[in-house]
């Protein structure tokens, strides 16, 4: 979670301090407060708190699904008088003030627990003012007030949100700074529809729930806060409380950065419109071409990997050093692209990056997301384009992360037979709810749109497709047909390419598909799933089966080499020699040739020679 730091001291002196009172008027008045908590308080305090005795109580256990509506300004009448009460609340202060734009203090009382109010007479709204608060161990703490702000998320964008079609949802949900209304800050919004309360908590309010409770907008299950005078670079995440009064800390799943192991939380990051980007003809150029008909000779990387610093610890290099070595081997060698394994976050690094928690996050082993903008620009300025890797088909358990993130299963689904992976011990996205759909969708756009890639090998295809996959009979569940197919898998594909083709029609869509699933690369208007090519997995094994036959015996094995040819143009195809062709102990492709050393490398060249003559693209 990180350190707990001291509040900072008092320091007016730098920071916005707002205008002189005043505003346009408003016809609300304050309602008067009920119940038990009139009853233990007298005029002048019921006069300042104007509040509903429950909606009080919610507030001070930390319940309450809008804050907002009780702390910040408010109109309010007192003694015949109109103005303004200012409510704020903070469990560790002894002592409140308001600070008025002109620099006049005006003290606040305590009224009840850690609710803090002050009654500012023929004061109208909006009203600018600060909060100082004297803690408990003598600091000073003094802020513009997060609870007199809008919000900053409208109407129709949680419109689109719930309706799965948000194109641009990483510019709303997440971490943004910005400024408002002269106050610069940070806007939080993060999905949790069945919380009770989420707070956004960080190195800025001591990791504490209490200091920063969020807003729920209305039914869209979005919460919402602006916390003014948070830098870029600071670590925050959320803290639920669920429906059942649980606590769960949870990093943003729209987090721009996050921390490395053993620290999980997420980094606000500058807006991403601070790189300069040197690949303006690229991509004037990129979605005129036909990604069916551009030559496509592609080289697998997994970035850690494939170059290190041995005088350093071994160390891998990070995404500006790599750049200019990649760029200029695989151009040498003829390459057209480069296809990264994920390089989406991830906490179990021995995953190579297919076990993802931080969707919206480059993983921070090889630099920052400016750095891995600069990667991408410097391949285009080579000639060279990139596509990435992306799993949208399964996610770690990692408590951090979505994981039953607002306490219930919520990306995932909740019965296991349909929502947890027997193979990889991970959890099975829901794609039956439309937020969750337009995570993915707008996270596929986000990479194609923020750093510029060019493509995406959608991982594990296969798997999205059957509900039966890796199970056993009665670990499954038939869908409303009475089928194997997960039907909304299937709406999900198609979704995600026609997105993908209308906003860039010259990316390329791959799906890792292992199976016969008719009209893979059809489109979905003729029944088919959208995507533009297809791994040829089954050339892939039979061929590599073929080679590995001593010659003198493949004579008997020739239909290994010609079964391909009956299917291979019944899809739009890629010859793919992958990273899963030699991995846990599967050795490499130069010990599954047969023969001697020599034989084995003029076997290994025949290989590769007749890939390339092939129908399709190669990888």
């Amino acid at each position: 979670m990180g350190k707990r730091k001291k509040p900072i001291d008092a320091d007016p002196a730098g920071r916005s301090r707002g205008t002189k009172i005043g505003g346009e008027k408003s016809a609300r008045s304050a309602a008067p407060i009920r119940g038990e908590a009139a009853a233990s308080l007298g005029a002048e305090g019921a006069a300042l708190l104007g509040v509903e005795g429950a909606a009080l109580e919610r507030l001070l256990q930390g319940r309450h699904h809008d804050p907002h509506s009780i702390l910040g300004a408010h109109p309010a009448v007192q003694s015949g008088e109109p103005g303004v009460v200012v409510r704020v609340m903070h469990h560790d202060a002894v002592r409140a003030e308001a600070v008025l734009p002109d620099g006049e203090t005006r003290d606040m009382p305590r009224v009840r627990g850690s609710l803090f109010a002050a009654f500012l007479p023929y004061a109208e709204l909006p009203l600018r003012y600060r909060v100082r608060f004297q803690l408990a161990a003598g600091q000073a703490w003094e802020r513009d007030d997060p609870y007199r702000f809008a919000p900053t998320l409208g109407d129709i964008d949680l419109h689109l949100f719930n309706e799965g079609t948000h194109r641009r949802l990483w510019e709303k949900l997440g971490a943004h700074p910005m400024t408002v209304d002269g106050v610069a800050g940070v806007a939080f919004a993060v999905w949790a529809p069945t919380a009770q309360r989420v707070s956004v908590i960080g190195d800025f309010s001591q990791w504490d729930g209490r200091v920063f409770p969020m807003r729920s907008l209305g039914s869209s299950g979005v919460w919402e806060i602006f916390l003014p005078e948070i830098a870029p670079g600071s670590l925050y995440k959320y803290e639920i409380v669920t429906r059942s009064g649980d606590i769960r800390v949870k990093t943003d799943p729209f987090a721009f950065k996050m921390e490395q192991h053993p620290g999980t939380a997420s980094i606000v990051e500058p807006p991403p419109t601070t790189y300069d980007w040197s690949d303006a003809e690229w991509m004037s150029n990129r979605d005129a071409l036909d990604p069916h008909r551009e030559p496509m000779l592609t080289y697998e990387v997994h970035l850690g990997s494939w170059a290190r610093v041995p005088e350093e610890g071994n160390r891998h290099l990070t995404y500006r050093e790599i750049a200019p070595r990649l760029a200029d081997h695989v151009k040498r060698l003829g390459f057209t692209h480069v296809e990264l394994m994920p390089v989406m976050e991830h906490p179990f690094y021995g995953s190579w990056g297919y076990q993802v928690s931080g969707y919206y996050a480059p993983t921070s082993r090889y630099g920052t997301p400016d750095d891995f903008r600069y990667f991408v620009d410097t391949m285009h300025r080579h000639g060279i384009g990139v596509i990435l890797d992306w799993v949208p088909g399964h996610f770690p358990k990692d408590d951090f992360a979505l994981r039953r993130f607002d306490g219930s299963a919520l990306y995932e689904h909740e019965d296991p037979r349909l929502g947890e992976h027997p193979d990889w011990g991970t959890l099975i996205f829901n794609y039956g709810r439309p937020e969750v759909r337009n995570f993915l969708v707008a996270n596929a756009l986000f990479w194609l749109d923020e750093f510029h890639t060019d493509g995406l090998r959608v991982d594990a295809v296969a798997s999205m497709l059957y509900l039966d996959y890796s199970r056993q009979p009665g670990e499954w569940m038939r869908n409303r047909l009475g089928g194997r197919e997960n039907l909304e898998a299937i709406e999900f594909l198609r979704q995600l390419n026609e997105t993908m083709r209308h906003e860039h029609p010259g990316c390329a869509m791959i799906a890792e598909e292992s199976t016969a699933w008719p009209g893979v690369t059809n489109e979905p208007a003729h029944g088919g799933l959208g995507f533009a090519l297809k791994w040829n997995m089954g050339w892939m094994n039979d061929t590599l089966h073929y080679f590995s036959h001593d010659p003198v015996y493949r004579r008997w094995h020739q239909d290994q080499l010609t079964f391909a040819m009956i299917y291979e143009y019944t899809e739009r195809f890629v010859m793919p020699l992958s990273h899963d062709e030699v991995v846990h102990g599967k050795g490499s492709l130069i010990n599954k040739m047969a023969g001697d050393e020599w034989q084995k490398f003029a076997n290994l060249r025949t290989l590769l020679a007749y890939m390339l003559t092939r129908p399709g693209k190669k990888l």
